[in-house]
């Protein structure tokens, strides 16, 4: 059993309808944090600053398809192409936190970084040509800043959730319990696993372009056989009539924007989003029957993404029919909510307001 208590968030990152605009960062009125996310696809960062009820307000964000680890499982390097394109997101990373007036940061890399025999000599050339200091988090690290940055999401009704984040080299799912008489958003991680396959790896090895029924079954097999090793299955499957799927990834926020047939992607109607296991069912069967072409042009997928969705949907296919429940919410947010989460609750910032606001009643 892991130990670690996950609280409740008290709300996701928020937003006033204002943009925020470059004088806002030259005079802060809040310090300014910042969470940066390289995985093995996607380098993304998020700019924000507490507010006044345990949540925050995002400032700034950034994202980018890097491709850090690919052809990293042919090779065992990160080759020099997605070198690249990694440095170059994270120096536009580095200008926007400079703008922004962070005063505090922290920056993660994940399974590509880990894997790679290259990834500390990565990590200095990134330093060298942006200034950033990365740090390679191990598994139960990304777990537990998953689970921090999504808890929010999960059913307060329930006795649990499933959760999962479908990366790009790693699958993590972790157990969320809820304690007794820890109040509604009390969480536990009972336990998780981490799997070593995400949408690349996956589409890598299986291919992504051309997806048969045969191909597409491998690889929910592939996962069903490592989520064999997930600790307290047994325990777990006892109680799946109280629990409900909470998902974190590129892969089930394309799913909810298909479900909602959206014309381009809207997070503010994704995150949060209610499906029925029947939806899921209904939307990865309409994916699995497009054709490469027609992912490219959806605009929930685009070209970007339609050689990995459906490896995404084989590792989501792989979770569900080895943890069957009736409902999945799907998150837009993750391992950078988690990580500014953290870095406020460090730092003391709502609890210090707080101090202020009930001084000056008195």
């Amino acid at each position: 059993m892991v130990a670690e208590q996950v609280a409740s968030l008290g709300g996701a990152e928020r937003t006033t309808g204002r943009p925020a605009t470059v004088d806002d960062a030259v005079r802060p009125a809040t310090p300014v944090y910042a969470a940066l996310d390289l995985g093995t696809n996607n380098c993304r960062l998020l700019v924000a600053r507490p507010d006044r009820d345990g949540g925050f307000r995002v400032v700034d964000s950034f994202s980018r398809i890097v491709r850090l680890g690919e052809g990293l499982a042919h090779t065992g390097r990160l080759c020099d192409e997605a070198i690249t394109r990694a440095v170059s997101a994270l120096g536009v990373c580095r200008d926007k936190m400079t703008a922004r007036g962070v005063s505090r940061a922290r920056l993660i890399t994940t399974e590509a970084c880990r894997q790679a025999d290259n990834g500390e000599t990565f990590l200095k050339r990134v330093h060298d040509e942006t200034g950033l200091d990365l740090e390679i988090i191990d598994r139960a690290t990304e777990a537990r800043l998953a689970a921090a940055g999504c808890a929010s999401l999960a059913d307060p009704a329930a006795g649990g959730v499933i959760l999962f984040d479908i990366g790009g080299g790693s699958s993590e799912v972790v157990w969320l319990e809820r304690k007794r008489g820890g109040g509604p958003g009390a969480l536990a991680m009972r336990a998780w696993v981490s799997l070593p396959v995400g949408v690349v790896t996956l589409a890598e090895r299986y291919g992504g372009v051309k997806v048969t029924t045969d191909v597409f079954e491998n690889m929910v097999g592939e996962v069903g056989r490592l989520l064999e090793s997930f600790p307290e299955r047994e325990t777990l499957a006892a109680s799946l009539s109280d629990v409900h799927l909470l998902g974190t990834s590129g892969t089930v926020t394309t799913i909810a924007g298909v479900h909602l047939g959206l014309p381009r992607y809207e997070r503010r109607l994704v995150d949060g989003q209610w499906m029925a296991s029947t939806d899921v069912t209904r939307v990865v069967e309409s994916l699995r029957e497009m054709s490469y072409d027609q992912r490219c042009q959806n605009p929930c997928i685009g070209p970007d993404r339609a050689d990995l969705v459906l490896a995404g949907c084989a590792v989501l296919e792989g979770i569900r029919r080895a943890f069957p429940v009736a409902r999945l919410r799907v998150a837009d947010r993750g391992l950078r909510e988690g990580i500014l989460v953290e870095l406020m609750r460090e730092d003391g910032v709502w609890r210090r307001r707080g101090s202020r606001r009930r001084g000056r009643r008195g």
